[in-house]
């Protein structure tokens, strides 16, 4: 009995004391496991490297005692698939896929990417194309060609380059801005005709409301009516007339023309430059003008306003309102401390001075400059002071009345009341 006991105690595994009383007294026992690679006989050993316990069982009909004998993620045989196991990216639905499979040449690849010429591909989420092929299926992003990869595709950038998706057609539209790039149009000095067209038979005078609420707006809405005219689709280049007021400033104070037009550059209806910049443009002539507009402003046909019809003679009609210095800013007061800029280009009324009849409050006499270049009489901005407010035209086949009080109109002393426009955008 002390004999069995000793035996018993010297077993290191439960197995082989099963063994021993089995075989009625057996004396015997197995090495440790840690002696051989693997356990012998059946044992729960360690599967190496992640492997599978062989066998699992000591003898047929017996069972193991333990987990399995998985270690380091491995898998019993049969068991949890450990590494090794499903490809990654998993089963697609109607078959297996590797991660980012590649659809054969005109097949259908489940959540794969088609190949060029291949069928788009089915069902697939958040595939991208790019340059236009066809990837991705529902939710699927065409970067810079046609939506592609079914219903929900979404375009980035417009068509693509060469059209349609590579391999299936595009669903979700074609994306992008489209529209017809203007060509440059800028500037240009509005013509007698398209004057007389608007504001009738002698023009508008000094009262530029044009239909708004003031002179500066009604100014505005004049040049991009004339634009829009000279090129379809200009209209929406935010076009400004250069003119100054005395009020409706910061604190109610001046506003400057020279602030009210960009900073350039300006060209005009043939695309040539009137001037890059203001520092440029506010001098006696724009300084870097096209030579062939630089001394002659031209209208909105681009045409030389001193001689618009070619087949006539030249006009003497360069007079244009600005109320403004030299520098681009608000004149001042006229030479009887009165507006220059006929009460901030809201009334024709003749009542330039205080003596003078006509309706209303005294309007003053406005500043005006030179469209075009007439003995030394050369600033564009800044020339002399004008009549009156009251609408008329002079310079007409090369005749005026002269810049007088007793002629209290706008174009005195040859002109019509034409202005300048500028367009904030090239």
């Amino acid at each position: 009995m002390m004999f069995s006991i000793d035996l018993l105690s010297g077993c290191k595994s439960t197995a082989q004391l099963i063994a021993i009383v089995a075989g009625f007294g057996l004396v015997g026992c197995s090495s440790d496991p840690s002696d051989s690679p693997s356990g012998q006989g059946g044992g729960s050993g360690a599967a190496q490297g992640g492997g599978s316990a062989t066998g699992g069982n000591l003898f047929t009909g017996g069972t193991t005692t333990g987990t399995g004998g998985t270690l380091g993620g491995g898998a019993t045989s049969g068991g949890t698939t450990g590494s090794g196991g499903t490809a990654t990216g998993g089963t697609a639905v109607g078959g297996t896929t590797t991660t980012g499979g590649t659809a054969i040449t005109g097949g259908t690849t489940v959540g794969g990417t088609a190949m060029t010429g291949g069928t788009a591909t089915t069902g697939g989420a958040g595939g991208k194309a790019s340059g236009g092929a066809a990837t991705g299926g529902v939710g699927g992003k065409a970067s810079g060609g046609t939506a592609t990869g079914g219903s929900g595709g979404k375009a980035s950038g417009g068509t693509g380059v060469g059209g349609a998706a590579t391999g299936g057609a595009a669903t979700g539209g074609t994306g992008g801005s489209g529209g017809t790039t203007l060509a440059k149009f800028s500037f240009f000095a509005t013509s007698l005709r398209k004057m007389i067209e608007l504001g009738g038979p002698n023009g508008f005078g000094g009262d530029l409301r044009f239909g708004t609420n003031s002179g500066l707006e009604g100014a505005d809405k004049i040049c991009t009516t004339i634009a829009e005219s000279s090129m379809p689709g200009s209209g929406a280049k935010k076009w400004r007339a250069f003119l100054s007021t005395e009020h409706g400033g910061t604190n109610d104070g001046p506003i400057h023309a020279k602030d009210r037009i960009g900073p350039g550059p300006w060209y005009d209806r043939r695309g040539r430059l009137v001037s890059m910049n203001l520092t440029n443009l506010l001098n006696d002539r724009p300084t870097d003008a096209d030579v062939a507009i630089k001394n002659d402003l031209p209208n909105e046909d681009g045409v030389p306003n001193s001689q618009p019809d070619p087949a006539k003679p030249k006009d003497d009609t360069h007079h244009f309102l600005t109320g403004s210095k030299s520098t681009g800013e608000w004149y001042g007061k006229d030479l009887h401390g009165n507006s220059s800029t006929c009460l901030d280009w809201t009334t024709n009324s003749r009542k330039n001075i205080a003596t003078a009849t006509g309706d209303g409050a005294v309007t003053g006499r406005p500043q005006i400059g030179f469209s075009f270049i007439a003995g030394n009489r050369t600033n564009w901005i800044n020339g002399q002071t004008e009549g009156g407010c009251g609408a008329g035209i002079t310079g007409v086949g090369m005749s005026n009345g002269g810049s007088q009080e007793s002629n209290p109109i706008v174009g005195s002393g040859g002109g019509y009341g034409g202005i300048y426009c500028f367009a904030l955008t090239p």
